[in-house]
């Protein structure tokens, strides 16, 4: 195959090294041979994003609660505006909500920003304004879950945590289980231990990530192989859409009763009052003698724990 900037190793047949790979348990001596396919692709075609440039922990964390569910180059705009207006948890701890979602406007999954907002005021009253350094304290944030806790302490301490995001599956899979269909994150984690680079775990998952977002411009999805693996659902047209378009309307026209928002967004009534009753629940949106508006900052109700499962292709 020809050699490319952003090439990475197609599938292998019985004839390249990457056959090697296919055996389960790993044996110990194809761990360096592994090691060195992903590290080489890393050092020649690495990707460079602001958030691993001048590494903080609140900007790492503000990065991992962006990337949920959303492509690393939109990203970019969105993270490098936010930094710059609220550079610590203190600085967004002060912001009202309306404020923080006015300014994430266009991201999506509005639910993030709610639980981010409410991160930095914990980080900052309960931890002395500073980011939790291992995955078990970041647990008890409100929006962050097993992936998120260790993806934070990894990229913001080195800590040798184990992880799984949609790009990390991509390329075990592809090594590990080519001829496997329905492969359980259970199998997968054994081989992410085995491999883990201790002495500098944050360029190591770099180099994961990297060579599982090369990989899928070449060859078909892994992860479509994976036992986990779900379908982005349509966005046009979803109720996810509707509840998007009620906090853009409170964001940027201000508060409205039930008849001013089906105005404004154009909506059926039970819809509108369907997605109007989710997001109070949420504490994403308050009523008061029938205005609705964006609430104070208080702590979510019921917040779900994200997780970068369903992360779309990169």
């Amino acid at each position: 195959m020809r050699k490319a900037r952003n090439s990475c190793p197609q599938p292998a047949n019985n004839k390249t090294p990457q056959a090697a790979l296919l055996t389960a348990p790993l044996a110990p001596s194809l761990i360096p041979h592994f090691k060195n396919i992903i590290y080489s692709h890393y050092e020649e075609a690495g990707r460079m994003f602001p958030w691993r440039g001048d590494i903080t922990p609140w900007g790492v964390l503000v990065s991992e609660f962006m990337l949920q569910q959303t492509q690393t180059e939109r990203v970019i705009p969105y993270w490098e505006r936010w930094m710059s207006r609220w550079s610590t948890p203190e600085a967004l701890s002060k912001a009202s909500m309306e404020e923080a979602l006015r300014e994430w406007s266009g991201l999506g999954y509005n639910r993030r920003c709610r639980y981010l907002k409410e991160c930095a005021r914990l980080i900052t009253e309960q931890y002395g304004g500073q980011v939790p350094d291992t995955p078990a304290e970041l647990l008890h944030l409100p929006g962050i879950g097993a992936y998120t806790s260790g993806a934070i302490a990894c990229f913001s301490y080195n800590y040798p945590a184990v992880f799984i995001e949609t790009n990390i599956r991509a390329v075990v899979i592809h090594f590990f289980f080519q001829a496997q269909e329905a492969v359980k994150d259970t199998e997968i984690i054994p081989i992410l231990e085995a491999t883990l680079d201790r002495e500098n775990p944050r360029k190591w998952y770099w180099a994961l990530m990297d060579y599982g977002a090369a990989l899928k411009k070449v060859t078909v999805n892994p992860s479509r192989r994976s036992a986990h693996y779900t379908k982005q659902s349509r966005f046009e047209g979803s109720f996810r859409q509707l509840r998007g378009s009620i906090i853009k309307s409170l964001v940027t026209q201000g508060p409205a009763n039930a008849g001013e928002l089906h105005t404004r967004i154009g909506v059926e009534e039970m819809d509108l009052y369907e997605a109007l009753k989710a997001l109070e629940k949420e504490s994403m949106v308050a009523e008061e003698e029938g205005v609705y508006k964006i609430p104070d900052t208080q702590t979510p109700q019921n917040p779900q724990r994200c997780s970068k499962t369903a992360l779309a292709p990169l």
